[in-house]
């Protein structure tokens, strides 16, 4: 007989641990002693089982005799022994209210909500049972019961889909496949398929893994993220679906018109999947990243995503030096190109940087002093800067001539 006791009546206690009398066994089976509801209840889920004929015959005939009334007040009570709860659950003609008290009841046992997600008729409990999200990952028995049970409803399939879709399928794709990268000896991709949010979703497939993982080339050992404004990246993270796509479709038409020619399916798809990514991932991306995603995700137009490939400790000073000429990208990164000291000891960066009308004002007057006195010149004509950054060249200009 089983020792797992909820009640403190030492009655209860006694019953269920077997030491009184057969006579008060009995007389428990029929009900007959003074117990309340949830207390009798108990004791009768345990005497169902015993080994005595007569008394496991008493416990299930007082049993199928209980009110329904007094069924769903145990059904709800939070003290109702997790057994009972078990039973309640189990029990087909317990009837709807009981059957939902004891769906939303936090210790009703999860092998008991699988069973009654089985043997339910009821779509709407079905429902009700799918709710709880949490109960279906820790139980993924109720996800197998709702899909095989013909009652469900097209919400309750949806939900437990998603569920199993997002927390099982998902994972167990990417471990697959990082494990599959590790022992290719690709340690820092198989890193980012592990943490990536991303991966197995609808906008991106546990298959376009592999496209992905081919792009990383940085561990997390040799990454710095300390720079994220860590205050801002749930504010930033905010992009639906449509956003994304026309991103996407953005980075694509301006490659396509500054190289002046196709660009190669294989081009374009990678900069589709890097797009589908949440920002968490394409920030990972930026700092994980090789040449070919560096130069997609510096056109982010997420500021964060862009900057994290300046962040990227692979990145190149020619890399650096066609960024900062760049007309479309943020004027953010221009600005964090401007103040890396070893950056901006190259004269091509700087010259790019101060011609380039997206580099911020500031960054621009301080840059300068350090331009050639005929590339001065030209700037302080050229249009296509700010009338601040023409007159400062040409005031500059002036100086250095001894004017």
């Amino acid at each position: 007989m089983s020792a797992n006791v909820t009640s403190t009546n030492p009655i209860v206690q006694a019953i269920i641990s077997g030491t009184i009398p057969q006579a008060a066994r009995m007389a428990a089976a029929r009900g007959m002693l003074p117990l309340a509801q949830a207390e009798l209840l108990e004791v009768l889920v345990v005497l169902q089982a015993s080994d005595d004929e007569d008394v496991k015959q008493a416990a299930a005939e007082t049993l199928n005799a209980q009110e329904a009334e007094g069924l769903l007040d145990v059904a709800a009570a939070s003290e109702t022994s997790p057994a009972v709860l078990g039973f309640l659950a189990a029990r087909a003609d317990a009837g709807r209210e009981v059957h939902e008290a004891v769906t939303l009841n936090a210790g009703t046992p999860d092998e008991a909500i699988a069973l009654l997600a089985r043997i339910t008729g009821d779509g709407a409990l079905l429902e009700l049972i799918t709710f709880n999200q949490q109960r279906l990952i820790r139980a993924p028995a109720i996800i197998d019961a709702v899909l095989s049970n013909a009652a469900r409803t097209p919400e309750a399939e949806r939900r437990v889909r998603e569920v199993r879709r997002e927390f099982f399928e998902k994972e167990r794709g990417a471990q697959q496949i990082a494990g599959e990268l590790r022992a290719r000896g690709q340690a820092a991709a198989a890193e980012f398929i592990e943490a990536s949010e991303s991966i197995g979703t609808e906008a991106l497939a546990t298959e376009d893994a592999w496209l992905i993982a081919s792009h990383i080339e940085v561990s997390d050992a040799d990454i710095d993220d300390s720079w994220l404004p860590t205050e801002l990246l749930e504010e930033l993270y905010e992009e639906d679906f449509e956003l994304r796509a026309a991103n996407a479709e953005r980075i694509i038409n301006e490659t396509i018109a500054e190289t002046g020619e196709a660009i190669a399916p294989e081009r374009v798809s990678l900069i589709r999947q890097l797009m589908m990514m949440n920002v968490k991932d394409r920030v990972k991306m930026g700092m994980k990243g090789d040449r070919e995603t560096r130069s997609i995700l510096i056109r982010d137009a997420n500021r964060i995503v862009s900057s994290a490939v300046i962040h990227n400790p692979r990145i190149t000073d020619p890399e650096i030096e066609a960024i900062s000429a760049m007309r479309t990208v943020s004027d953010e990164v221009l600005r964090l190109i401007a103040l890396n000291r070893q950056w901006a000891r190259t004269y091509g960066v700087i010259h790019n940087l101060a011609r380039n009308s997206r580099t911020p004002i500031a960054s621009v007057l301080q840059i300068l002093p350090r331009i050639q006195a005929k590339d001065l010149q030209a700037l302080s004509k050229n249009r296509n800067v700010s009338e601040a950054v023409r007159r400062q060249a040409q005031r500059l200009s002036q100086v250095r001539a001894g004017h």
